[in-house]
């Protein structure tokens, strides 16, 4: 009888209980101070929900910046849902913990990633979304899309 602890997938679990406690915290609180997130997360995760625009836009997975505006944030045992603006055009997301690919908050250098088993197969390709040209023809939104290279040491 061949019993072993899988420590990989208890960290898994304890780190996505560490964003449901500071999401947790963030729907009772606010974002304290200059604390902001950049969550990527899988889109094509079953329970994922997302507007079909943004799905079309990102086919396989999407970072999300929780800063200045956000509204209706829920947290739930299982994921969160919260509306966020993309162009001036709010959208309501729900997001499973198990579909969160990595988890930042550059405020103070701290981040979390998933990996998955099939992890290595993925690093050859390159599944960051290209970036909006930030020309006056593209302006700043309080939600966007980004890549997380620019926030690696």
């Amino acid at each position: 009888m061949s019993h072993s602890i899988d420590y990989g997938k208890l960290m898994h679990q304890a780190m996505r209980g560490l964003i449901q406690q500071v999401l947790e915290d963030v729907e009772q609180n606010g974002l304290p101070g200059a604390h902001h997130f950049f969550i990527t997360f899988d889109t094509t995760h079953p329970l994922a929900q997302l507007a079909d625009w943004l799905k079309q836009r990102y086919p396989s997975e999407m970072t999300v910046v929780m800063q200045h505006w956000y509204e209706n944030l829920d947290v739930t045992d299982d994921g969160f849902s919260v509306t966020l603006n993309f162009g001036d055009q709010p959208e309501p997301l729900y997001i499973p913990y198990d579909a969160i690919k990595t988890f930042v908050d550059p405020s103070v250098e701290f981040g979390l990633r998933f990996e998955s088993a099939d992890a290595e197969d993925e690093d050859d390709e390159d599944p960051t979304p290209p970036e909006d040209d930030p020309t006056p023809d593209h302006p700043h939104h309080d939600a966007e899309v980004v890549s997380l290279d620019k926030f690696r040491k």
